[in-house]
């Protein structure tokens, strides 16, 4: 009887652990279970390199669609999960929110779902391809590769007015820790992941606030005067908001720590990058990562594991789309 309690004792703290591990205990959207590395290795074996010369054939057409696949699947993860919902077109869809709108890659997308489609129907995810792809984005960039989890299904679901919360060019350190703390992502992971910056690009009328406008004078005294003249040239006050700005000014197509080096000089554009210097609660974080000795690359590849299992849709959840951008 005493080996019985025991073996059953075992299999209760074995129990306990999963649940604490794969995040089932609470309702509360999160890094959760459900995919595994090879998810495809038996049923679409070429899924993966399908995906990744899809994303090279568009990288080499037009280079700045990386930090666009990227920062697309940051914009799904964050709106009830990694489901693909980011990739559905429509009239108040996802893709129509102000935040959204400037999104591309989508034809990159597509091009791989078309491909996928003809090799093996019906079984990978738009919302793996989206993952893949932005892992293959990062490696086009001169960035580090990591194994990516799959087996997430596709959301039904996708509204504009989902897309209403999503950390903003203007957020202080406080509010991009609760809208990250909402998805179970710490300020460490929050100050790794925004590193994606590095190749990242933003419209003038995401920051022009700062050069014009700023409650504390002519300019946001916070912006290195050398960049300001620069942004200032740029984006001129009455100018066309859409024109384009590399966010890591310097090095803004390879994936690298120089995005953190420029926080240090007061370089960064947006509001929501320079204040990750100024506060004191992630400073100590950006200090890290610029350093010599930075573990930048390896802790982005884990938070983007991480990220990339908020919320998703497994088994019997969702379903395969035959097109990413409509449901089926």
């Amino acid at each position: 009887m005493g080996l019985v309690r025991s073996v059953c004792i075992f299999i209760t703290f074995l129990s306990y652990i999963a649940i604490s591990v794969h995040g089932q205990a609470t309702a509360r959207p999160g890094p959760s279970s459900g995919t595994r590395v090879g998810f495809y290795s038996t049923t679409c074996p070429t899924a993966e390199t399908i995906v990744r010369n899809a994303v090279t054939a568009g990288f080499n057409s037009n280079p700045r669609i990386a930090p666009g696949i990227l920062r697309m699947h940051f914009h799904d993860c964050f709106v009830l999960g990694c489901d693909g919902s980011i990739l559905i077109s429509g009239a108040n869809t996802e893709r129509t929110a102000r935040s959204n709108v400037n999104l591309r890659g989508f034809d990159v997308i597509d091009n791989a779902k078309t491909q996928l489609e003809a090799a093996c129907p019906g079984v990978v995810s738009c919302a793996d391809i989206l993952a893949l792809a932005a892992r293959d984005s990062v490696v086009l960039t001169r960035g580090i590769s990591w194994q990516v989890p799959t087996g997430r299904r596709d959301g039904r679901v996708s509204l504009a007015s989902n897309a209403n919360n999503l950390p903003g060019a203007g957020d202080s350190v406080a509010v991009q820790q609760q809208k990250f703390d909402a998805v179970r992502l710490s300020t460490r992971e929050l100050v790794v992941l925004v590193g994606g910056h590095t190749i990242g690009q933003a419209g003038c009328g995401a920051f022009r606030n700062r050069l014009y406008n700023s409650t504390t004078g002519p300019a946001d005294p916070t912006i290195d005067p050398t960049l300001l003249a620069q942004l200032q040239t740029q984006c001129p006050q009455n100018g066309d908001a859409s024109v384009r700005v590399d966010l890591d000014t310097g090095s803004g197509t390879t994936f690298d720590t120089s995005y953190y080096n420029n926080l240090s000089r007061g370089r960064g554009v947006l509001q929501s990058d320079q204040v990750l210097w100024s506060d004191p609660a992630t400073r100590p974080i950006v200090q890290q990562l610029m350093s010599p000795r930075s573990t930048f690359n390896a802790e982005f590849a884990r938070a983007m594991v991480r990220m990339s299992n908020i919320g998703v849709l497994t088994g019997a959840n969702g379903e395969i789309r035959r097109a990413c951008s409509a449901i089926n």
